[in-house]
């Protein structure tokens, strides 16, 4: 599926996300002055085939009112509030105005994604067919390796793919990077996604992509400082968060359940002196040895 044919799909989805209802012919006239537009008027057939791709893509039906003969969404808030379709829908109007104003493609600018992403389409018909995966994988700092991976889920998480399955020589769960992949081939050997499994429910309380065998998520609590506690009221770390203490705009402690990864210290890090973890005791102490393991460079001379 190519990006010409996402771009009118999504066309199509912000005529009505933005008017409401419309008849055919209102939809075919925008049409005609859009600059996807090329050069061909839209005929019925295919504003009926982009219904149907539209509900199989997003999960959000074009339905029709028959008295009216006006088209609306069935199911708007799911298109608005559903993780996938709302980062398809976002990406690709944004891509849309890019295209359409030739003279800002200088000035806007996407962060790109690692290589990988070829390998999608293999990935999800696996997934499809519950198809094991035969993979060459090269993890960071390790030697390639071959693996037999059944893939259950995909996650995106800051500009890379990832995806989430069983690695039968180890016979656990783990997370994939597509950037890591050498050679993916798909096999006959099928497998089950047991019952239990929830890609929603173990993400639901971690940050980032790195799972292990930790028995619950734990509550954290940091202390912000300066302009990292606006920061984190307009931008929560976390869906858990929870401002529990604040004093005379010096300072404010957010709460969290989550569980300790290596991307939750990631983002505290990143805020640099204008955070603080309270708790628990064990996150605390490792921000702090990795603090001093900073400073301690800096003073080498």
């Amino acid at each position: 599926m190519t990006s010409k044919i996402i771009n009118r799909y999504i066309w199509l989805l912000n005529q009505l996300l933005m008017r409401k209802t419309m008849t055919f012919e209102e939809i075919a006239k925008n049409w005609e002055t859009s600059n996807l537009n090329d050069g061909k008027s839209l005929a019925k057939r295919t504003f009926y085939d982009h219904r149907k791709a539209i509900k199989e893509l997003f999960g959000v039906e074009i339905k029709c009112n028959t008295s009216t003969n006006k088209y609306y969404l069935s199911s708007e808030e799911s298109l608005r509030n559903g993780s996938i379709q709302k980062w398809l829908l976002s990406s690709f109007t944004v891509s849309n105005m890019v295209e359409a104003g030739h003279n800002m493609k200088d000035r806007i600018f996407f962060e790109a994604i690692p290589k990988g992403t070829e390998y999608i389409p293999t990935i999800i018909e696996c997934m499809q067919q519950n198809k094991v995966l035969l993979i060459d994988y090269e993890p960071f700092g390790q030697h390639q390796k071959t693996l037999h991976f059944c893939p259950y889920a995909m996650k995106l998480y800051n500009q890379r793919w990832y995806m989430v399955g069983l690695i039968q020589e180890q016979e656990n769960i783990r997370t994939i990077a597509f950037d890591r992949i050498r050679t993916m081939d798909s096999t006959e050997e099928r497998f089950l996604v047991p019952k239990k499994f929830s890609a929603k429910k173990m993400f639901a309380d971690r940050i980032g992509i790195f799972v292990d065998d930790q028995a619950a998520p734990q509550k954290v609590i940091l202390r912000a400082h300066g302009p990292s506690v606006d920061y984190l009221r307009s931008l929560p770390l976390h869906s858990s968060q929870k401002e529990i203490r604040t004093k005379h705009e010096i300072y404010s402690d957010f709460q969290y359940k989550i569980y300790l990864t290596p991307e939750l210290e990631t983002k505290i890090l990143a805020m640099g002196e204008n955070i603080e973890v309270l708790k628990p005791k064990e996150l605390r102490d490792k921000i702090a040895d990795r603090l001093q393991s900073a400073v301690n460079r800096y003073k080498k001379q």
